[in-house]
């Protein structure tokens, strides 16, 4: 059977959804559509691969409403199935769309991104000396990504940076370690780099192994590190804040419909066993990092220590669809235990306490602050 062109499938497609709209202008808008479809394909000067420009008028769609909603075809899906895992091809960083660049939300600790030198809030506006300005998310992640070994030239707009930074960064297969862990004198440290599938079973290693190396009752407490932390599966923020709260509200989540709302709840048992508990934030601390300080900050149970979160407060979902492609599509809107939104807000800390600049020595002025805290006696309960 001969195939029919794929603007008749398109027509038939706009057809039914403005019979279903029953909405004269959406159906103008629809009608208008296919014609540019159907003049691009008659009249553009180079042939045009239809499928591609039907993808990118799909991703467009999304990203207007956006930067956090897109389209991913077979293989960006397969690859965000990869990340959830933990493990997954690139340079280590998370980012997004904003004033028609791509802007570092967070590098991921560990991750060739990160030891290059790539910081929250940095820019990037330049790949292998091609601008991207105007480029969707997906599309200049797709210049990103490369084959393993093989480097990307990187070129920064940086706040404070009178000049653009230039920064040459080797791809990696990347294989993130969700949760480390190291006793500190007698303060337990766990750093949370994300909160991939083995996040909350990393938790429970950690609390359990610190807590047996440096027996209960000298442990004064913990410092939980969610510095560049860029978020990750919301299943395993509610698990990681269940595991230092007796009870409570964790989230709750608010959609569409004034009737779509969803609360989480903690469960009894406090695995740390009331331990005093300080929490370290940073510009890079997203998401699902945003939702447990603000838990654990309003339930009191932490102090929050650093700088002002990320504000990236959003539920995105993912909705497969008939040809093994789906779109991530923002469905609902996280809030605090106290109703407050975290969305393009953050989490304020409780002390702010700036990163030292002094990076070449190591200096860690906000966990030394923390261990500090923790260790005087009128904070040891």
């Amino acid at each position: 059977m001969k195939k029919l062109p794929i603007y008749i499938f398109l027509a038939v497609f706009l057809f039914s959804f403005s019979l279903s709209a029953n909405n004269e202008n959406l159906y103008k808008k629809l009608n208008t559509f296919g014609d540019v479809f159907e003049t691009i394909r008659s009249n553009y000067v180079n042939d045009v691969n239809e499928e591609d420009v039907i993808e990118a008028a799909i991703n467009g769609m999304l990203q207007s409403l956006d930067p956090h909603s897109s389209y991913m075809n077979l293989e960006n899906y397969k690859e965000m199935q990869e990340q959830t895992d933990g493990k997954f091809g690139g340079l280590g960083i998370e980012v997004t769309l904003e004033s028609g660049y791509v802007k570092i939300i967070s590098p991921i600790d560990g991750t060739p991104g990160a030891k290059a030198g790539v910081q929250p809030g940095d820019y990037i506006t330049h790949i292998d000396d091609e601008s991207i300005f105007g480029l969707s998310l997906t599309e200049s992640v797709d210049k990103l990504r490369g084959l393993i070994g093989t480097t990307v030239n990187l070129k920064i707009a940086r706040e404070g940076e009178d000049e653009p930074l230039e920064i040459s960064i080797t791809r990696a297969i990347i294989t993130v370690e969700a949760v480390k862990f190291r006793r500190e004198g007698n303060v337990g440290y766990i750093k949370l780099i994300s909160f991939s599938e083995q996040a909350d079973r990393g938790i429970k290693k950690a609390i359990n192994n610190l807590e047996a190396e440096i027996g209960n009752d000298k442990l004064v407490g913990y410092v939980l590190d969610l510095r560049n932390n860029p978020g990750g599966l919301l299943g395993q923020s509610i698990a990681v804040t269940d595991s230092f709260l007796n009870s409570g509200e964790i989230v709750s989540t608010k959609g569409k419909d004034k009737s779509d709302i969803g609360s989480f709840k903690a469960t009894r048992g406090d695995l740390t066993k009331d331990k005093p508990i300080i929490v370290l934030i940073n510009r890079g601390s997203a998401s699902a990092s945003e939702i447990v300080a603000g838990a654990l900050q309003d339930h009191k149970r932490a102090i929050i220590i650093g700088e002002q979160s990320y504000g990236k407060g959003s539920v995105q979902t993912v909705f497969p669809l008939n040809d093994r492609s789906a779109i991530r599509l923002t469905t609902a809107l996280y809030y605090t235990p106290s109703g407050d939104s975290i969305h393009k807000i953050g989490i304020t800390p409780d002390i702010e306490v700036l990163r030292s600049k002094d990076t070449d020595n190591e200096i860690d002025n906000q966990l030394d602050y923390a261990l500090d805290l923790l260790t005087k006696d009128q904070f040891i309960k």
